[in-house]
């Protein structure tokens, strides 16, 4: 068993006294992560996801029922951090998207998980960076995965989708 911690996800938005910045604690064991803290000191918000159930402060949190690219509501943090050929794939799903919003950090899967975003697609990420998220996702009823449909998180490459039907369509379109 160990412990994951990223005690300030989102230094930049930190650094601009934005309220997007989280604490971010994950714990995994035998490669499963088994739970996950999304803290959101500024808006007073800790989602806490264990056992196949997120709750925010507390109250059980759900993903929303988007299903579909069309209708969906993509994050990303920063589309100038991924290289050439991940833009590339990222735009495809964009304009494939109802809507994009940049620059939310850790918040964005934590809007994942409160249903009010539906998609989140990075890459360039760390453990640190997505330990927390996993377990907060997937409790809210999500999927998280890479861009190729799998596990392998380790690649850096992370969608996090409110459904594994919106998880499948964007997938296919990162490929």
């Amino acid at each position: 068993m160990r412990w994951s911690l990223d005690p300030i996800d989102g230094t930049r938005a930190l650094l601009c006294g934005l309220p997007s910045w989280a604490i971010l604690i994950g714990l995994i064991e035998d490669g499963r992560h088994i739970a996950g803290m999304i803290d959101l000191p500024w808006l007073d918000e800790t989602l806490i996801g264990h056992g196949g159930v997120t709750q925010r402060n507390e109250e059980i949190v759900r993903t929303s029922s988007c299903s579909c690219i069309a209708e969906a509501r993509l994050a990303t943090t920063d589309p100038n951090l991924f290289d050439a050929i991940d833009a590339n794939a990222f735009e495809r799903v964009r304009r494939a998207a109802r809507l994009t919003r940049f620059g939310l950090d850790a918040l964005a899967y934590a809007r994942v998980a409160t249903g009010d975003i539906d998609l989140v697609i990075e890459s360039g990420l760390q453990p640190h960076d997505y330990d927390a998220i996993v377990a907060v996702v997937r409790g809210a009823g999500g999927h998280i995965g890479d861009w190729r449909g799998g596990e392998r998180l380790d690649t850096g490459h992370i969608v996090a989708a409110a459904s594994r039907p919106l998880y499948d369509e964007a997938v296919a379109l990162l490929a």
